[in-house]
């Protein structure tokens, strides 16, 4: 019976993991040994990481970043070497800040250790490039927009567990010691059999961005990306894919035979800026052996929010608070709560993670497979909402859409164009692909 706190820090495998963890030294030992880091995609999630990066391992110097606008690979650079504590440590100039649809070449190139965090369409591309030329990888999430490019992540990650080449996703909850605990708890059998997991990330509206004067269309779309299915994934693959990720998570990183769900585009109808993303979508998800996930996520302003994830199990159940930022709390019957809350930056261990992993202090990693299951999941509930249709998981990983431009240049067709309005077509449920009703 686990009643406290500090009987189940003491008693789980969770613990222990943590500690072991803590017991290495965060700094490596003083040398020439030094990491060489690029950087793909200068937003506000790529400088973060390069700092999450830099904070995680002294002995690792910036050599080149990338973006596809010149201006932010150009004052990344800049604000990276503003900061004091870096010093000597960003040896990137403006010669090495490249940029263009193909910059992440360049970045790859003249590195070591790469960060991808660049506009998700193209992630799939870079990181096959990376593993081909030997580099070890930080994949944010996530990992790809459509099947296609998810069997292309499932073959990288083939490719580099065939080179030893370490591959750190950016679910960022994995490494979060908190989820951790429970998750390794739930595993040990603290809550009995997992019989559903419900998972909610219900937010208000994230940003968009203005076309610039000299934009074409495809400039316009990679500039506002956030917006266009093509590009970002829908918002519950971009955003909400940390709770798909711990729902998967939670049934032992099993994939889901099959899912239907619900959605709908309410309130984005504001063109051209409102892209052709949803706001709200839900998700059933069936695993065949009596057991189901659900997802609930929306964006919409003035409206409830609630990131949480709640593990029913035979025995007792787990929750999050703040979707982990809060703690979480496992409740087995007969016992009392036990409430979960750690110290630890995951932004920063998932990095130690990956550089220790690079020089051989823990054993090797690769996030590949799950990172890309829970991806596909993703991917699945947004199939399943704007099609209206139940699929099965293969079904969901064949499933053809239009999410190819005619090129990787500024000059290229993306997958979907405004008609004479500015509007964009919008699947809608049972109907396919239509101008969505939309207000100046």
């Amino acid at each position: 019976m686990f009643t406290s706190r500090r009987s189940f820090l003491k008693n789980s495998t969770a613990a222990a993991s943590i500690a072991g963890l803590a017991a290495v030294p965060a700094v490596h030992a003083a040398g020439d040994n030094t990491i060489k880091l690029g950087l793909v995609g200068c937003g506000g999630r790529g400088t973060g990481a390069i700092r999450n990066a830099l904070e995680a391992d002294p002995n690792t110097k910036v050599v080149a970043v990338g973006d596809a606008f010149p201006e932010k690979a150009q004052s990344a650079v800049d604000n990276l070497r503003k900061e004091e504590r870096w010093k000597d440590r960003i040896l990137a100039t403006h010669e090495t800040a490249f940029s263009g649809l193909e910059a992440y070449k360049q970045v790859i190139d003249l590195c070591d250790v790469v960060l991808l965090c660049e506009v998700p369409h193209f992630r799939p591309l870079s990181l096959r490039y990376a593993v081909e030329k030997g580099k070890h990888v930080f994949c944010e999430k996530p990992v790809a927009v459509d099947g296609v490019g998810i069997k292309s992540v499932l073959e990288s990650a083939k490719i580099a567990k065939e080179k030893k080449l370490n591959i750190v996703a950016g679910l960022c909850w994995r490494y979060d010691h908190n989820i951790r605990a429970m998750m390794n708890w739930i595993a040990d059998g603290a809550i009995g059999d997992v019989l559903s997991t419900r998972v909610s990330y219900m937010t208000g509206r994230l940003w968009d961005r203005p076309r610039q004067p000299n934009d074409t269309e495809m400039m316009y779309q990679v500039r506002n990306w956030y917006n266009f299915t093509w590009l970002s994934g829908d918002f519950n693959v971009e955003q909400a894919i940390h709770s798909v990720d711990k729902l998967l998570w939670s049934f032992g990183d099993k994939v889901p035979v099959s899912a239907f769900g619900s959605g709908g585009r309410m309130v984005r109808t504001e063109y051209p800026k409102a892209g052709d993303i949803y706001d709200s979508i839900d998700t059933v998800y069936d695993f065949g052996d009596g057991r189901t996930g659900y997802l609930f996520c929306r964006q919409i302003n003035k409206c409830y929010s609630e990131v949480t994830d709640h593990i029913i199990g035979t025995k007792g159940y787990a929750t999050t608070r703040s979707g982990g930022f809060g703690g979480c709390t496992v409740n087995v019957k007969g016992s009392e709560p036990v409430n979960i809350k750690l110290p630890g930056n995951m932004y920063v261990i998932e990095h130690q993670y990956l550089l220790k992993a690079v020089r051989g202090d823990i054993p090797y990693r690769n996030d590949g497979v799950w990172a890309a299951n829970s991806t596909m999941a993703g991917i699945m509930g947004r199939q399943v909402a704007r099609t209206g249709k139940q699929l099965t998981w293969q079904q969901a990983l064949d499933f053809e859409e239009p999410m190819s431009p005619t090129g990787y240049t500024w000059d290229a067709t993306p997958p979907t164009v405004p008609d004479e309005n500015g509007r964009y077509k919008v699947e809608i449920p049972g109907s396919g692909y239509q101008y969505h009703e939309v207000k100046r």
